[in-house]
């Protein structure tokens, strides 16, 4: 049995977290499910999710059932929530990535893309991805976490789709193509599902450029999604790959593989040679940012 734990200790623990104190000072604004605050935070849902578990058990939100979804709030009563208000009290909000964050709440549900353009993560994405690549006839982004990488690769394609994963998010996009001036037609897909070729070719594939942003939760689910990318690309098509660390990593794996090594062996599984690969942190995110070029099929078969 595990040691009794004292509440304040307890709500010390879950609500001393960066990422955790953004939720609960996002949850007392009100209520939001967790794919809201995941796309605030930027953050891969199942992240989020396992942070509001911990806040959730020491009893510092609660769950909120509207319909069919769960939505989650601060504490309303006793003793915690009277500490979460005391919390909360301490905070500047006016300020760094607590202003960033309020200003979505306040900014009619638009996905946070559209405000984050010009973040310090943004920055080091366009610097990833330089001037030197040459225009293609079309571009395909999927998934919209950073509207930067949208904005260069419709820069370079004489014609560009972004599939957004919810209607929120496809709104959010669009605000910010239209104030931009970023010329890319917004498309919806299925939230959560995996990218599928029948898909791809309802838009249109094959495409000279796929960029995939952010669109994994597990490296089995990349490696399926590169293995679409790969069929949905013309002849010498290139990629971008931006991908969460952590969505990289295998706690439970037998074999311990760094989620660099992982990328570069799915990239290779897939049928691309990897060009560039690189960790970028910034703004609270760990990302892995890569550029490959699709290998010939006869070279593949001789690999």
């Amino acid at each position: 049995m595990s040691p009794y734990i004292p509440p304040l200790l307890a709500w010390l623990r879950a609500a001393g977290e960066s990422t955790r104190l953004r939720l609960l000072a996002l949850c007392a604004e009100r209520d939001l499910s967790v794919s809201d605050l995941a796309m605030v935070i930027r953050q891969s849902e199942p992240r989020v999710s396992r942070h509001l578990k911990i806040l959730s058990e020491a009893g510092l939100i609660e769950r909120v059932r509207q319909g069919q979804w769960v939505h989650y709030q601060a504490a309303q009563d006793g003793a915690s929530a009277g500490f979460v208000q005391g919390l909360l009290a301490q905070l500047d909000r006016s300020e760094g990535l607590f202003a960033r964050d309020r200003e979505w709440l306040k900014g009619k549900g638009e996905a946070p893309t559209a405000a984050a353009a010009d973040s310090r993560l943004g920055r080091a994405l366009r610097a990833f991805i330089g001037e030197s690549h040459e225009r293609v006839s079309s571009a395909l982004v999927v998934g919209i976490d950073h509207p930067d990488l949208m904005a260069a690769a419709a820069g370079l394609a004489g014609e560009c789709v972004a599939l957004a994963g919810s209607r929120r998010a496809a709104q959010g996009t669009r605000s910010f193509a239209e104030r931009e001036g970023v010329s890319c037609r917004v498309a919806l897909r299925a939230s959560g599902a995996p990218l599928s070729e029948r898909e791809l070719s309802r838009i249109g594939a094959p495409f000279d450029l796929i960029v995939l942003d952010r669109i994994a939760a597990t490296a089995d689910r990349l490696s399926a999604a590169l293995a679409v990318t790969r069929a949905a690309l013309k002849p010498g098509g290139r990629l971008w790959l931006f991908e969460q660390y952590e969505s990289l990593e295998a706690p439970r794996a037998k074999v311990v593989e760094h989620p660099i090594g992982r990328i570069r062996r799915l990239l290779a599984e897939a049928g691309f040679a990897c060009e560039r690969l690189s960790p970028i942190e910034a703004d609270g995110q760990h990302v892995l940012a890569a550029t490959a070029s699709a290998v010939k099929e006869s070279n593949t078969r001789a690999a």
